[in-house]
């Protein structure tokens, strides 16, 4: 069974980087053609997709958030890793890590959500 567990502080300071961190279990990052995603929702609006590493190591980000986002892997351990650079309370929402089989936005297992809170 697979499993994604996000994890990372729930308060985050203005103008810091939050880093957070999903931990993949019951298959490896490197299968091909898995993508893993970075989703939000922020209060009172719908999914917003952030980026996305794929098995090969190549990156994908949301042209929004381009600027301020990174995400990387660590194979030996089996998780990859959201920062966000700059935040302001805007980005305060819950943030998901998932699975994309086939790198066509269709997401077949999630984790759980990790809500992050930017204030000072």
């Amino acid at each position: 069974q697979v499993q994604l567990v996000e994890s990372g502080p729930g308060l985050v300071r203005p103008s810091q980087t939050l880093s957070l961190t999903c931990i993949v279990s019951g298959d490896s990052i490197t299968t091909r053609y898995y993508h893993w995603n970075w989703i939000r929702q922020p209060p009172g609006k719908g999914l917003e997709w952030m980026g996305a590493i794929d098995y090969s190591g190549s990156t994908y980000y949301s042209s929004s958030l381009k600027s301020r986002a990174s995400i990387s892997r660590d194979t030996s351990k089996n998780v990859f890793t959201l920062q966000l650079s700059s935040v302001t309370p805007e980005d305060t929402t819950v943030y998901y890590c998932a699975r994309d089989p086939a790198g066509r936005y269709e997401y077949d297992y999630w984790g759980q959500g990790t809500q992050v809170t930017v204030s000072s």
